[in-house]
């Protein structure tokens, strides 16, 4: 749950949500300079995370103190990047309760939220509007969109129902129960907000319609689908009436957009379909999922787009909102949209009419062996820059973690392991690295928008994805067990034992942590990275309660009734492995977390660095191991790059010339978000969210 948000405040003028400031003698910036608010999701509308405020100099940073903190009533993970206007600081907490507080102080202003139920999603903020003196704050919560008053935080009569929407509502009616929710803020061009949206990465998830609702009435003003229509351009590309079938969905942009509010475009990085894995009843190349699109902000219509994996079967959908970015080429300075992958490829484009700016290859990949499935020959892979994360062909052998206590053992997994890129989901273990949750993550890439540089923090973490044959004969086990078996344990394992150094909670003794009426709300809204089963009828869900409180009886096989359409897929994914050693650690030598500065103008890195240290290893004295990271950057016009986001907990400030350190904090709790940065009445802060939780760390609240 959401815990605490840290705000620091570093060097005279700064201070933070929960963190520093320091005094300095610096002159003040022109009120009118571009890049001085926090009034968008990561910054601006190009999602730069960059800021020309310059009260914190590499000379003073060392002087960051804690400025004053926020306790929130929830604990628990944050990913939220706080926005700031005028004098208020507005986030979400850990149970998705959003609040206002005094930029400068701290101190509550008000707080929106259900004070009793307890949400168990995460968000990643919230988004500002503004016209004359009607300002709002849009948040979501479950399927619903909020306009809030931003001043009072009271819901807006006239906004849709009493203040809310259903996201659903440009939807076809098939998807009216399913599983949508809402993780990431929503763009804002004029009186619009196009709303990210997650879906369930299953069978029979909703379609990704890309929709942008008005934002003084609620209503729908256009929408896109991302699985096309007949007569529509890429309908081709998928089996006929795909948009239709009761398998096939998602296609969602999940981890938000930029918008260029001059050529009034929007582009928005398009996730993988559904189901994951397996994609034997979606044969073609699946377009618009894994794209970046350009939309005319104003209408949805398409202006162009580019396919980073075709007929996806990794998962690998576009992590993170693109950058919007001047570079340079031969002399003259181009308008680029840049976009980074859970592969460590970056894409960058012109923005107006999406020609690549680095020569992108078409590359032959392995074919599948699975029954029924057809995968694409060829992947694109650009050029420049080369990846920032090591990949799979890269490991051998020698690259067996030299901390290992079982180096043996790992040598001979690691040997029995397809190392082919892309090579597709099999029977046979495949190594994945970077692994699901990719080398770049929702926290985002720094720029400097400017200059045409951009700053990516990675993970290299590697994973073991196998398939498994689909034999289990549902139709022969209790209804609870049934559900349980084809929804959950691909995550939660069939002994319910789940995967906890892969983020999977067991199942074990689950009646003794929670009620029967929480475990239902946890299976209709999702918690955490767990999508939710609406869709479920109530005695499925009764049931699976039963199963998972051990109360059901075995032998009574009369109340499995599930015969619906496309239940059953011939292949099942065998779970969320990561490959550790025994100790749990990384089982291929470090780093296992990066950072780099990457030369946009010319595809050249400027400085890569290890990120964090793993904290198991630094009690023995080992450094420089680096470690997972999650939440983005923030980069300074002066030269500085600040960043959270790793498991060790610490607050890092670096130079963004050099890469060298200026100066770490250890944090109350992990900080997995991206920090603000921002100035009130002469004084600049950087807020940050400390609610830990995530990788086993501690919670927190500030």
């Amino acid at each position: 749950m959401f815990s605490k948000k840290i705000i620091l405040p570093l060097l005279c003028t700064a201070l933070g949500i929960v963190l520093f400031s320091c005094q300095s003698d610096t002159k003040q910036e022109p009120a009118n300079k571009a890049y001085t608010t926090w009034s968008s999701y990561l910054g601006d509308p190009g999602r730069s995370h960059y800021s020309t405020l310059s009260e914190f100099t590499k000379e003073n940073v060392k002087d960051l103190k804690v400025a004053w903190t926020y306790e929130a009533a929830d604990w628990g993970q944050m990913q939220m990047n706080p926005l700031v206007v005028d004098s208020m600081l507005y986030g979400v907490t850990a149970a998705l309760r959003v609040v206002a507080l005094n930029a400068k102080t701290g101190k509550e202003i008000w707080q929106f939220g259900d004070s009793i139920q307890v949400w168990h999603s995460t968000s990643r903020g919230v988004s500002y509007w503004e016209e004359g003196d009607d300002k709002r704050i849009l948040c979501t919560r479950g399927p619903h969109l909020f306009a809030l008053d931003a001043l009072t935080g009271k819901p807006i009569s006239t906004f849709g129902d009493n203040g809310k929407i259903d996201l659903r509502s440009g939807m076809p009616e098939s998807a009216r129960e399913k599983f949508v929710i809402s993780n990431t803020p929503g763009t804002i061009f004029k009186n619009l907000i196009v709303m990210p949206l997650r879906l369930s990465e299953g069978s029979g998830a909703a379609p990704g319609n890309l929709m942008a609702f008005n934002v003084i009435t609620g209503a729908v003003e256009w929408v896109f689908h991302t699985i096309p229509h007949p007569e529509e351009e890429g309908y081709d590309t998928w089996e006929e009436n795909a948009y239709l079938s009761d398998e096939v969905g998602a296609a969602n942009n999940w981890a938000g957009m930029a918008v260029d509010e001059e050529l009034e475009i929007i582009y928005a990085p398009i996730g993988s379909a559904a189901p994951d894995f397996y994609g034997g009843a979606r044969k073609g190349t699946n377009l618009y999922s894994d794209c970046l699109l350009a939309l005319d902000a104003n209408t949805g219509k398409r202006l162009w787009h580019f396919q980073f994996t075709h007929h996806d079967l990794w998962d690998r959908d576009p992590p993170a909102p693109p950058n919007l970015l001047m570079v340079e080429r031969e002399g003259k300075k181009i308008a680029a949209v840049a976009q980074v992958t859970k592969q460590g490829y970056v894409y960058v484009f012109d923005r107006k009419t999406g020609e690549p700016l680095f020569d992108i290859k078409e590359i032959a990949v392995p074919s599948s062996t699975l029954n029924g499935e057809e995968t694409w020959p060829t992947q694109p892979i650009p050029v420049k820059p080369k990846p920032f994360a090591r990949q799979s062909t890269e490991i051998t052998e020698n690259n067996v973690s030299p901390y290992a206590e079982n180096p043996d053992s790992l040598k001979a997994i690691l040997r029995k392991l397809d190392k082919r890129i892309y090579s597709p989901p099999s029977l046979e273990p495949t190594l994945l690295l970077p692994g699901y949750d990719g080398a770049a993550e929702w926290g985002g890439t720094g720029a400097d928008p400017e200059e045409g540089i951009i700053y990516v923090n990675s993970n290299e973490m590697p994973w073991i994805m196998q398939m498994g044959i689909n034999d289990t004969k549902l139709e022969t086990l209790p209804l609870g067990e049934a559900t349980y078996s084809k929804y959950c344990v691909s995550c939660h394992q069939a002994d319910r034992k789940g995967l906890a150094t892969s983020g999977f909670p067991s199942l074990i003794d689950i009646e003794l942590r929670k009620s029967k009426d929480e475990i239902s709300s946890i299976i209709a809204n999702g918690k955490g990275m767990m999508t939710g089963f609406p869709q479920l009828k109530q005695k499925e869900k009764n049931a699976l309660i039963r199963f998972l409180f051990n109360q059901e009886i075995k032998h009574n096989v009369s109340e499995n009734t599930n015969s619906e359409k496309g239940y059953r897929m011939p292949y099942k994914h065998l779970g969320y492995h990561k490959f550790l050693d025994k100790n749990g650690l990384p089982a291929i030598d470090p780093p296992w977390g990066t950072m780099h500065a990457i030369n946009l103008n010319t595809g050249e890195y400027i400085w890569s660095i290890v990120l964090g240290e793993s904290p198991e290893l630094l009690e023995k004295g080992i450094t420089g191991t680096g470690t997972e990271n999650y939440g983005g950057p923030v980069i300074t016009e002066n030269g500085l790059l600040f960043i959270a986001a790793t498991r060790d907990g610490y607050f890092r400030v670096f130079d963004k010339h050099t890469g060298a350190k200026l100066w770490e904090y250890k944090l109350p709790a992990p900080a997995f978000a991206t920090p603000a940065l921002y100035e009130v009445k002469g004084k600049q802060f950087i807020a940050l969210a400390c609610g830990g939780g995530k990788l086993g760390t501690k919670k927190g609240n500030t």
